[in-house]
């Protein structure tokens, strides 16, 4: 008797159909997680910036936004930007939810929270 060997043609259709909706996903999923990489190193910079410590909760929030938008970062508002202050310190947090669409009525719904303590006077 012959044994079978290699994929019948049904399975090759499943296994090309889990790996194209895998690379979907990734194609859609892939530009938030780039874009909160920028986040997360503008969060990281601003505690290590000299020019930023001892400035006031308003000029922070400015200064953030200002980072976000040389970035191409416009989906984040001012709405989810906090500036609180703590001991000796600001606490900036962003906080934010990315919504995308992946097919037909599948969506996406990412959430981030980024904080940085950025020292006072």
């Amino acid at each position: 008797m012959n044994k079978q060997k290699g994929l019948t043609l049904i399975s090759w259709l499943i296994v090309i159909a889990f790996v194209g909706f895998n690379g979907l996903m990734a194609l859609n999923v892939a530009p938030v997680y780039i874009n909160d990489s920028s986040v997360k190193s503008i969060m990281a910079n601003l505690e290590r910036d000299a020019d930023v410590r001892g400035k006031d909760a308003r000029k922070l929030k400015d200064i953030v936004i200002k980072r976000l938008k040389i970035n191409n970062l416009y989906d984040i508002k001012k709405d989810n930007i906090t500036v609180t202050k703590g001991r000796n310190s600001y606490v900036v947090t962003i906080e934010y939810e990315p919504r995308g669409r992946l097919v037909g009525n599948l969506d996406y719904i990412i959430s981030f929270k980024h904080e940085a303590r950025v020292q006072s006077k």
